[in-house]
């Protein structure tokens, strides 16, 4: 081979190297840059939620004072609905990044799987109910989010693998416009999606009977990680919560909860 040659393939090769290396950095800054954009977009959304109104106090010898006004759950979310008239809810998980808007499209199913909150792209999206899920209404609520690497989203629904996490984080809140909830951890499991070896999860949504209800508990209890002394009978109010998990292909990390009666 000729120096010439040699040269030329030299060249080629730094040249290919410098674009590849460029390409990264693009890569790497978009990244960056949609997740700022992600977590500027929801600390605003989050803005909007309102607290408890406290009333003025009078300067009384041995007066208290009136107590904060409580507001209803659409009171407290009324401004984020005026916002994106999507939203159904809102779940937390105390102690973790869990803290975010839920949303549905019945029309459109996973549309918020690559959207954000103001409907624009974004590979974040923003956590949502499954499409035939109806609160009120349905025994089982689903609800999807991202297992994002930066640890937003759903990411840490896999840290319930470790029982010691669980124990930290036994209750969720989902508040809906109708009402507050707060939901006990019932079993946390991992299996497969669109697989006939996974358990589908998500095909429950309307128990037919007691006995549908008690075998999809049933199912959850024999996949759990670990007992958690939790169950739930025929009529209580379930959420699933589910994001990827990445042990398997397509896999899924899954946790169940039913709803506190007050």
């Amino acid at each position: 081979m000729s120096d010439k040659v040699k040269n030329r393939l030299m060249i080629a090769g730094a040249a290919f190297c410098a674009a590849l290396f460029l390409f990264s950095g693009a890569m790497l800054c978009r990244e960056y840059l949609d997740q700022k954009q992600s977590a500027e977009a929801f600390e605003e959304v989050a803005d909007l939620v309102k607290e408890d109104v406290e009333l003025p106090t009078l300067e009384l010898a041995d007066d208290p004072g009136p107590e904060p006004e409580e507001l209803t759950a659409f009171e407290k979310y009324a401004d984020v609905y005026a916002q994106n008239s999507d939203l159904v809810g809102w779940i937390t998980i105390p102690g973790t990044r869990i803290d975010y808007p839920v949303m549905q499209t019945k029309d459109n199913p996973n549309f918020y799987l690559k959207h954000a909150f103001d409907k624009s792209y974004s590979s974040y999206g923003v956590p949502y109910m499954q499409e035939n899920c109806d609160i009120g209404i349905s025994d089982n609520l689903v609800l999807y989010g991202h297992h994002m690497n930066n640890g937003s989203m759903f990411s840490d629904l896999c840290k319930y693998e470790d029982k010691a996490f669980y124990q930290e984080h036994k209750t969720i809140r989902f508040d809906t416009l109708e009402d507050f909830g707060e939901y006990e951890v019932i079993a946390a499991f991992k299996t497969v999606a669109y697989s006939e070896d996974g358990f589908k999860y998500y095909h429950f949504v309307q128990a037919e009977n007691e006995e549908d209800f008690d075998g999809y508990i049933a199912e959850c209890k024999e996949l759990a990680l670990y007992d958690t002394g939790v169950t739930a009978e025929y009529g209580d109010q379930l959420i699933t919560l589910s994001t990827c998990e990445y042990s398997r292909t397509n896999g899924r990390m899954v946790v169940v909860a039913k709803l506190v009666e007050e």
